[in-house]
């Protein structure tokens, strides 16, 4: 089984054929059992805009005032997820669309984030601290693709705007998922980021966190995610440029970017 992170950044335009959906989808028809978590920063950032809304992100994470937070669940559980969920049915794939908080899949607390030593609130953005995947694991047996968007709801029923990448590999540990694939807009793991002659082809995960401190921004969550997948339970993670078809299909057959394991 395998859990696909896919950004927001590989969407086409309405209309175009996604040919990195379409690829995920060929190998759903020829058996894999996969689970696709999908971010949308650019259409939020275009969203924002549009209100003109100011998009801030701190320690790698947005901050998501309460008129913010309307935007993003609007665009990613409404927009972004209806066009990948559409295509996917245009392809055959028999693909249902839900939220992070749906089927107690996942429930969130607010999130402080650590900036120069200091926890900072940064509005209504969360952290998982729990997994349900009885659901999934449902669908999966019934042949349906899952495609999940990132947004989650507190105890309280409160809605919070969950890190897609978090979302990705809090399932894929839940899961004890093969591997959990994040499909980003670099070729993998650089050791001295972000220098690009620097990429790492493997990585153990404890060497991976003594490198945590020197990454910025996206990568932060994009690695963190990556750790907690290992230590909750999936057997590898690899990470690679998911806008290079190439590297999609050579992460489906186990290569290229940057393998993590354990």
């Amino acid at each position: 089984m395998i859990v696909i992170k896919y950004g927001g950044h590989a969407l086409p335009e309405t209309g175009a054929v996604d040919q990195a959906l379409a690829m995920i989808a060929k190998e759903h028809l020829k058996g894999k059992q996969i689970v696709l978590v999908h971010g949308g920063g650019p259409q939020i950032n275009s969203a924002l805009e549009q209100k003109g809304l100011v998009k801030e992100m701190v320690g790698g994470y947005r901050k998501t005032t309460p008129e913010i937070f309307e935007v993003v669940q609007e665009v990613l559980s409404g927009k972004v997820l209806r066009a990948i969920v559409n295509q996917l049915i245009s392809l055959g794939i028999n693909a249902v669309g839900l939220s992070a908080a749906d089927g107690e899949m996942i429930r969130a607390e607010r999130m402080l984030v650590e900036i120069d030593g200091v926890p900072t609130d940064i509005g209504l953005v969360g952290e998982v601290v729990a997994t349900n995947p009885s659901l999934l694991h449902s669908l999966l047996t019934q042949n349906y693709l899952p495609v999940i968007s990132p947004i989650g709801v507190n105890a309280k029923g409160i809605g919070l705007n969950l890190n897609a990448d978090l979302v990705a590999g809090a399932l894929g540990g839940a899961m004890k998922a093969q591997r959990v694939l994040y499909m980003t807009d670099v070729d993998g793991i650089y050791r001295n980021w972000p220098d690009e002659s620097s990429l790492i082809d493997s990585i153990c995960a404890a060497e991976l966190e003594s490198l945590l401190p020197t990454f910025t921004e996206g990568m932060i969550p994009k690695v963190t995610s990556a750790l907690s997948a290992l230590k909750a339970g999936s057997d590898a993670v690899r990470i690679f440029n998911g806008k290079d078809l190439v590297q999609l299909e050579n992460a489906f057959n186990d290569a290229g970017g940057t393998l993590v394991v354990p």
